[in-house]
């Protein structure tokens, strides 16, 4: 065995391995004897594409739906989701480049053919739509609809029907509340349910679920008799993914505590405790739209995924899934199951009814790269506490320890570890193969994904606890669970690196400007002046910091002594800034300013702003040559 520095390891997983033939798969959808699902490319431009197959085992490979050009993707609330669904061998989808909805058959004179179902805009993307679901009789589409030219102050939400003969009408069901989600037809289609919400609150703070009556019987669909099921400012609770079930109850997730807990389980219309009860949580921050973290069999029983101590277990689906460790898109079509699998070796891959339909991305790797992380919960609080003992709170993580089959470390030798703390901040660690965390792994450095205090998957009061407190108790379990890893020996307290995008970069800022536990920093998209994010941010997030700072201007002082720009004499640490230039979510605006300031006082700083890339990076190139400079980076300070 070799003995290069920890930190060094020569390793087969390089910045192109991440992009190169990788495909992100998300949504799947059942329907019959086939199923579909959204692939991402990096290596066709970040652009998202329909697929389908049939779930029979001597199938033919699967096929894609959307022209070669197209772009399945809705920029709803800007993060998206829920920007296509299919049915009885028809597609309906978001086009990202003019955001109108299409709709693509597959049989038939106009097979394969494109029809757009929603008129152009007066101004570009303009008219937005997401979560899409066909009535029963298909002459409508049911969508939340999202309107940037009203000339109010913000994008005005709504629910809506869309004629699907191509003649463009679009009805207005449902306006007055600040946003809408999950619009879910009954299975007879006599009735629609939603929830809705309204500032300052987001969808895992206070919502209300709704459901009325849907009579398409005149010239365009009107909802009568609504009534409120449950949710609503005096009950205090988050209530997510209303679904049907096959004999036509309405079901919902609810975060109302009870002798079970606080976390998300799933309830009925009608009674007051849960039908259903898990251990940890089935519901998950509705960060985006088309979430489904459950589905019914025909007979009407539950498939769940449920989220237990920074892991994920499906329960009720009747397979093995022992092999996996993360679950989304649980899906019935009424007679076939389907959902998106990934485990801590492997990529994402379709599954109905037990059979893989689409295979994970081949990696032709030794397993030894991908070991299943540790899970660790340790004492947080205070630097003081934490170093005396007196921490009285806990807060949680993934720990991967270095992995590679070529290399160890050395007699008494301590890794370098990367702290990294997730967007969000209402997120968590994910329980899946990661990439860029085995680019790290396999180099030598230790990774620790921290679902610090705030984190979703532990339920409501864990997850609140972030409320008033961004940039201190999420940094406190950063600096933690560094510290701890320090103590166990496991981490070089000279090589302490923290990193993190978008709330996480928020959290970067905050642990160099107000802690010195750490020697390196990467604040990607991140947060620098919460002053600024309060009047330069999208409608969805515009009053997210009244919950985690406080009501602004009221609050004017508290975001000012929390914005790390204001903070710079004891802001020394080495950072290297990564940023898209078209980012509307954290403009670049937050990461410029933070790098002028830095570079005037003489820290070291580099600085990346990536052309026509948004939240998040999407394209290849922007993907590797911002892994491979932060790698630079750390090495040129480690040498």
């Amino acid at each position: 065995m070799s003995r290069p520095v920890a930190g060094l390891w020569p390793s087969p997983i390089t910045p192109e391995t991440l992009v190169a033939g990788a495909v992100g798969i998300s949504e799947a959808i059942p329907d019959g004897d086939m199923v579909w699902w959204a692939e991402s490319r990096p290596d066709e431009g970040g652009r998202t594409a329909i697929m389908r197959r049939s779930v029979h085992a001597d199938a033919p490979a699967a096929i894609e739906l959307t022209p070669k050009d197209s772009n399945v993707r809705t920029t709803v609330h800007e993060y998206g989701g829920g920007s296509w669904w299919a049915s009885g061998g028809v597609v309906w989808y978001s086009e990202y480049r003019d955001q109108r909805l299409y709709r693509i058959e597959t049989s038939g004179a106009n097979a394969f053919v494109p029809t757009a179902l929603t008129a152009t805009p007066t101004t570009a993307s303009a008219w937005r739509y997401a979560d899409v679901r066909p009535t029963v009789d298909r002459r409508w589409l049911i969508a939340v609809m999202e309107r940037h030219d009203t000339g109010r102050h913000e994008p005005q939400n709504v629910l809506v029907a869309i004629a699907n003969d191509g003649s463009e009408r679009c009805v207005e069901l449902a306006s007055g509340a600040d946003f809408y989600g999950s619009p879910r037809l009954s299975p007879d289609g006599s009735s629609l349910a939603w929830v809705e919400w309204q500032h300052p609150n987001m969808p895992w703070d206070v919502t209300s679920l709704h459901v009325a009556r849907l009579d398409l019987g005149g010239d365009q669909p009107v909802l009568n008799d609504r009534q409120l099921v449950a949710g609503g400012d005096a009950a205090n609770v988050a209530i997510v993914q209303p679904e049907w079930s096959p004999s036509g109850e309405l079901h919902y997730l609810s975060d109302a505590r009870t002798a079970q807990g606080d976390g998300w389980q799933l309830y009925v219309q009608g009674k007051d405790t849960p039908v259903h009860v898990v251990d940890g949580e089935l519901g998950y921050p509705p960060w985006v739209f088309g979430l489904s973290r459950y589905a019914f069999k025909p007979d009407g029983s539950i498939v769940g995924a449920r989220f237990e101590g920074g892991l994920e277990y499906l329960d009720g689906s009747g397979v093995d899934t022992s092999d996996y460790s993360a679950f989304h898109a649980i899906r019935s079509d009424g007679e076939r199951l389907a959902w998106v699998a990934a485990s801590f070796a492997s990529g994402a891959a379709v599954i109905a009814d037990g059979h893989t339909v689409a295979e994970p991305r081949a990696l032709d790797m030794d397993g030894a790269f991908f070991p299943a992380p540790e899970r660790l919960s340790f004492p947080t609080g205070s630097t003081e506490q934490v170093d005396t003992g007196t921490a009285m709170e806990t807060a949680h993580a993934l720990y991967y320890a270095p992995a590679n089959p070529e290399a160890t470390l050395a007699e008494n030798e301590r890794a370098p570890l990367v702290v990294m703390a997730h967007g969000g901040p209402t997120s968590a660690a994910r329980s899946q193969l990661n990439l860029g965390i085995r680019f790290w792994t396999s180099r030598g450095f230790g990774v620790v994904d921290v679902n610090y205090r705030g984190s979703s998957g532990f339920g409501r009061a864990y997850r609140k606890r972030l409320d008033g407190n961004w940039g201190i108790t999420d940094v406190e379990d950063c600096v933690a669970a560094a510290r701890y890893l320090v103590r166990r020996g496991d981490a070089d307290p000279q090589r302490l690196i923290i990193r993190g995008g978008s709330a996480g970069g928020f959290t970067v800022l905050c642990a160099l400007a107000f802690h010195d536990t750490f020697t390196a920093g990467a604040s990607l998209y991140g947060v620098a002046d919460l002053e600024a994010l309060a009047g330069d941010t999208h409608k969805f997030e515009s009053r997210y910091l009244d919950s985690l700072v406080g009501p602004y201007p009221e609050a004017k002082q508290t975001y000012i002594a929390r914005s790390p720009i204001h903070h710079l004499d004891s802001f020394n640490t080495p950072m290297i800034v990564l940023q898209g230039s078209q980012d509307k979510i954290v403009p670049p605006n937050q990461s410029r300013m933070i790098v002028a300031a830095l570079e005037e006082r003489g820290v070291t700083v580099e600085y990346h702003e990536f052309e026509g890339e948004q939240h998040g990076f999407r394209q290849a190139s922007t993907i590797i040559k911002a892994l491979q400079s932060e790698l630079d980076f750390y090495t040129r300070l480690f040498a």
